[in-house]
């Protein structure tokens, strides 16, 4: 019997002036993985610091580089990333974002056989702008359904953010990748509809860290309206899901 293959999974590095601060610690995330084969592309959104230098500076062959000749915009870069991405499954991590070095092993171990997966989500903690643990939240979601998966995020069971979260590559395309009503909940719009559709595989531990700081567009009281629109668009989604998987 031949040893299955381990798939080709891509890291895309969304960036734009960041080399002076968290920059660093994300590709040394990437670089440091202890799964074999990933490729992890840094989509540089035209930078005015010393981006290409330090990115240069690691010398790695699993490193492909790419810089834009104007800025095009956060979420296109985000989708840039995706458009590049050869792997069988793509984790969008940002540039302020960090991932324990055997994130990408334990995923891939978990999913198996189950090579169709929509989503592989792991634990999730909270950082602050030095690196210091905020919060911790494990995966504490096996095996229920799809309605209780959403109700068990709304219960804090998980926590859905980009850097715990290996999309299937090849249905997030197809769903036209990064994208929802106002662009506020895009990544959970997407986590959503590969896990209701095609399945996800739940990892307890926690793998990765969402980094928090003053310049997360979280909180920002001018898009009340749009957040609110976002929220009931996402809600209209999870319930035709739910729907269809009953």
């Amino acid at each position: 019997m031949t040893e299955r293959k381990d798939p080709l999974v891509t890291i895309g590095i969304p960036t734009f002036n960041r080399a002076g601060n968290y920059l660093r610690q994300a590709l040394e995330c990437a670089v440091n993985q202890t799964y074999p084969n990933i490729e992890i592309i840094v989509s540089d959104n035209c930078s005015t610091d010393q981006t290409e230098a330090l990115v240069e500076n690691f010398s790695s062959p699993r490193i492909k580089y790419h810089r834009h000749n104007h800025n095009i915009g956060a979420i296109n870069n985000f989708n840039y990333c995706l458009e590049q991405a050869e792997g069988r499954y793509f984790l969008l991590l940002h540039d302020d974002d960090m991932i324990d070095p055997d994130l990408i092993d334990s995923c891939i171990k978990a999913v198996g056989d189950h090579v169709e997966t929509g989503v592989i989500i792991t634990g999730t903690r909270q950082i602050d702008g030095n690196g210091k643990v905020i919060s911790e939240t494990p995966n504490r979601l096996q095996n229920c359904s799809t309605a209780d998966f959403f109700l068990g995020w709304f219960s804090s069971q998980v926590a859905l953010y980009l850097c715990s979260t290996l999309y299937n590559t090849k249905r997030l395309k197809e769903l036209g990748g990064f994208k929802s009503k106002t662009n506020l909940f895009l990544d959970v719009i997407a986590t959503a509809k590969l896990a209701g559709l095609y399945g996800r595989i739940d990892v307890h531990e926690v793998k990765a860290g969402f980094r928090r700081h003053e310049s997360n567009m979280g909180g920002n009281p001018d898009k009340v309206n749009a957040w609110a629109e976002d929220s009931l668009f996402l809600l209209a989604v999870m319930c035709d899901l739910v729907s269809t998987n009953e």
